[in-house]
């Protein structure tokens, strides 16, 4: 008997199973509010999972197949990921923003069996099937393209499934960025995703309100599972509108958000915020980029003791959290810490030699936990690069403080190589954000004719302000040293994002440094 199959029969119970014999032990109560205003009891979420599962397998969905999710912020998608794994399958999310060639491209890297669409991604499901090769597309309601197998589901009695993965099964494999070629594949085990559901959110409400204005395809996604692991319910946005966003704080009494720092600024910077009734927040979650310090305690004035900051990465999920009051906390260099480790978290600062570093010494954050990835899909080379003897290398630059604070100075790959030195992008970018003149920024580097770097910045403008370049490297200079002064400044209206909601700095220095 193979060790996989021990394990399975050996009684464990993945995320989704942990998560439908909660809503089993309360299946009155509301766990999901549409964007449209529906609501879903528990037992509904429950049997729609398990009716969508039986049709699933009974069409060839199991242990070691991959079903590719092209959805948005809809129960359906929810109940499709959740059918999907109780089924055994393996699951992997098509973001909003990349290409339909590149989605089928990954589709055929994953080895995908069933492509599943929801009602928000129907236009791109219908270019998809313009390309060759593309797997059975199924959809998750009426469509003109193909069977609704919600409907084929809804004609079967409520059997519950369960006991078909083992905790070393992959329950999903997360692409990393990039919205043009094959984007790394990221292999997450059941058992390390069902053991992060352990570390319990504090102070998110209880019984926790989540609002899920950003895609589930992403960490909203997570922060779902977390909600209704814990007895609580998720209501549902199509996207991300700072009014939208407060209006629905207020209605539906949310206690827990998740939102990316460029959008907790835009929500900061709305003219609806000192009006809107927010009492009901307990917990508004930020990560996935570097913050401003200066932004942060405006935020923490403006909403109270609510700010967790979060750092991690897909590789090794969470990694560290800032509470409220932690805002405060910054290093030598002005640094916004992101945190201590948490529970069952390790973190070291190495060296290229591996030499472990001291407090206060700059170098590679590198991570061990129960929760890092199994590996990339299909990729040991990269495998053996990042994860080794247990330890993710994760590429940023950081250092610990004899507190364990972790400081994130920036991405290795991202560092700007300039003639007497290094750049990195996040410091630049954080001191630009207390220029007066600066409401938001985005520095990248750009080669010239002769291959030297060269460093820019995109500044959206402060309401009344033009800043010049002189005066904004004067401003550096002063404060950082003239290694640090930008070359060239761009004034736009605002800093496009990627899918994920970080800047696009690709896009960018497409656009600005031609």
């Amino acid at each position: 008997m193979s060790q996989r199959h021990a394990a399975t029969e050996g009684g464990f119970s993945s995320y989704a199973e942990a998560v439908l014999d909660v809503l089993s032990a309360a299946p009155r109560r509301t766990v999901i509010t549409t964007a449209e205003g529906l609501v879903i009891s528990a037992a509904e979420f429950r049997d729609q999972v398990h009716r969508l599962a039986g049709e699933l397998a009974e069409r060839g969905t199991g242990r070691g197949t991959t079903v590719t999710l092209l959805t948005g912020n809809t129960a359906e998608a929810v109940v499709a990921r959740y059918a999907a794994n109780v089924a055994g399958a393996r699951v992997v999310g098509l973001y909003e923003g990349m290409s339909p060639p590149t989605m089928a491209a990954i589709m055929a890297s994953v080895d995908c069996s069933l492509l599943l669409v929801d009602d928000q991604r129907h236009a791109t499901a219908e270019e998809l099937l313009q390309l060759p090769d593309v797997p059975p597309m199924l959809s998750l309601g009426p469509s003109g393209f193909a069977e609704d197998v919600l409907a084929a589901a809804a004609r079967r009695p409520v059997r519950p499934m369960g006991g078909l993965v083992g905790p070393d099964d992959d329950w999903c494999i997360r692409h990393t960025g990039g919205t043009t070629g094959i984007p790394k594949g990221i292999q997450m085990t059941h058992g390390s995703y069902r053991r992060s559901l352990d570390q319990w959110l504090t102070g998110a409400g209880d019984p926790p309100r989540y609002l899920a204005c950003t895609s589930l395809a992403h960490l909203a996604g997570i922060f779902t599972d977390v909600t209704l692991y814990q007895g609580g319910s998720v209501v549902l946005r199509h996207g991300f509108e700072p009014g939208d966003v407060l209006d629905t704080i207020e209605r539906e009494r949310i206690t827990l958000t998740w939102l990316l720092p460029p959008l907790l600024y835009q929500l900061l910077d709305h003219p609806g915020l000192p009006g809107a009734d927010l009492s009901s927040l307990r917990r508004v979650t930020y990560g996935g980029t570097a913050a401003s310090p200066a932004r942060l305690r405006q935020a923490a004035a403006a909403l109270g003791p609510v700010l967790y900051g979060l750092y991690g990465q897909a590789e090794a999920q969470h990694i560290t959290e800032a509470g409220p009051g932690d805002q405060e906390v910054t290093g030598p260099g002005g640094q916004l810490t992101v945190g201590r480790a948490l529970p069952g978290v390790e973190i070291a600062v190495r060296d290229a030699d591996g030499t472990t570093l001291p407090a206060g010494e700059w170098g590679e954050v590198q991570v061990r936990s129960p929760y890092v990835m199994h590996g990339y899909w299909k990729r040991p080379d990269l495998t053996a690069e990042v994860l080794r003897d247990g330890w993710v290398h994760t590429g940023d630059v950081g250092y610990l403080d004899e507190d364990g604070y972790l400081y994130i100075v920036d991405r290795i790959k991202e560092m700007i190589v300039v003639v007497g030195g290094h750049v990195y992008p996040a410091e630049l970018e954080e001191l630009l954000l207390s220029h007066p003149g600066v409401a938001q920024c985005a520095v990248f580097g750009s080669r010239d004719q002769e291959s030297l770097e060269h460093v820019h910045a995109a500044v959206v403008p402060a309401a009344g302000q033009q800043p010049s370049l002189e005066e904004i490297r004067d401003f550096v200079t002063t404060r950082k040293g003239r290694l640090y002064a930008p070359d060239a400044l761009h004034l736009v209206p605002t800093i496009p994002l990627t899918a994920a909601g970080k800047p696009d700095k690709r896009l960018l220095q497409s656009r600005l440094s031609g």
